[in-house]
């Protein structure tokens, strides 16, 4: 009788080394992460505090609550007021938002939901193009084509509507709060629809089907489960293309109309926070001058935390508070 080959017994893992390698992996990646973290933090504080301390003469002469709701600028006279700015900033940023949101919405529930699989590439390549464009050029583009071709829209919306609400009367000629409001929101819409066509895109995909295999339609299963279950992330979205418009500097500086004071009407001229700061910085002699354009720069990133942390507290509100951040 021959007797049969013994069979090699398989190799053993090292499972020991394995767990000792993924944890010092672990402990590294971790001390990385919140060592890039803590100098962000640290980047971030050391900004804010030389930003007050510089902007700490104007705080002392007209006081935080008298900066912010002062609406004379006058640096001629030494005086300063911010909120004609601030009114400025939260208005485009809002014009920007109520444009932009539906739009980007719409197009991520386009590239999604209904778009044929061949064309969703190259539809988002072309859609996300346009964060590429510089802010200079869309100023450009807003001064010499939008501003004109936007006339005859204004002076429609100000036959009408402005009989009844004053707030949208006459424009005037050019430049306008609406014009900068326009072209935030052609500069926003890559940034949210991008991040909320991802989102849209992490669906659980079992969901959609169920709702189809119900005799739903798309627009069913984008109502039903696309946008209650990616409300979060486009609250994300919409965060950061606020943040975009707050921030934006040459584009609003060339087509607001660049105005001391508050207008009375959504057509009217005006400064922001951002296209202030652009505009006289480097011509500030007089006296405070510089300090109170960095005032102004503490305010708007004061408004940026307290827009983000809004933003966080109703995202956990939704989610159930399990995560601290987007």
């Amino acid at each position: 009788m021959t007797q049969s080959a013994e069979v090699p017994e398989p190799p053993r893992l090292d499972l020991g080394g394995l767990r000792r390698r993924g944890w010092t992996g672990d402990l590294t990646f971790r001390a990385i992460l919140s060592t890039l973290t803590l100098g962000i933090t640290v980047v971030l504080g050391v900004m804010m505090v030389e930003s007050f301390i510089s902007a700490s003469p104007v705080y002392q002469k007209f006081g935080i609550i008298g900066f912010i709701t002062g609406s004379t600028w006058a640096p001629s006279f030494t005086v300063y007021g911010a909120w004609a700015f601030i009114y400025g900033t939260f208005l485009t940023s809002l014009i920007a938002l109520v444009i932009a949101v539906p739009v980007s919405v719409l197009i991520a529930l386009l590239l999604t939901e209904l778009a044929p699989a061949r064309l969703r590439a190259p539809l988002g390549i072309a859609v996300d193009l346009l964060a590429a464009v510089p802010s200079v050029v869309y100023g450009l583009w807003g001064l010499l084509v939008l501003v004109p071709a936007m006339r005859p829209l204004e002076q429609a919306i100000a036959g009408t509507l402005g009989r009844v609400v004053p707030f949208f009367g006459p424009p005037t000629p050019g430049s306008s709060y609406f014009a900068a409001g326009v072209i935030l929101a052609v500069m926003i819409v890559p940034i949210v629809s991008a991040v909320t066509r991802e989102v849209f895109a992490s669906t659980p995909r079992l969901q959609r089907e169920a709702v189809l295999a119900l005799g739903g339609t798309r627009w069913d299963v984008a109502r039903t489960v696309t946008l209650p279950i990616g409300r979060a992330g486009l609250l994300a979205a919409v965060v950061l293309g606020l943040g975009r418009a707050m921030g934006e500097t040459i584009a609003v500086t060339m087509v607001i109309g660049n105005s001391d004071n508050i207008g009375k009407s959504i057509f009217s001229p005006g400064f922001t926070l951002a296209s202030v700061i652009a505009n006289e910085f480097n011509e500030a002699t007089e006296t405070l001058h510089p300090e109170a354009l960095i005032a102004l720069g503490t305010v708007l990133l004061v408004m940026s935390v307290l827009v983000n942390g809004a933003a966080i507290a109703i995202r956990n509100r939704f989610t159930g508070g399990s995560r601290s951040g987007f």
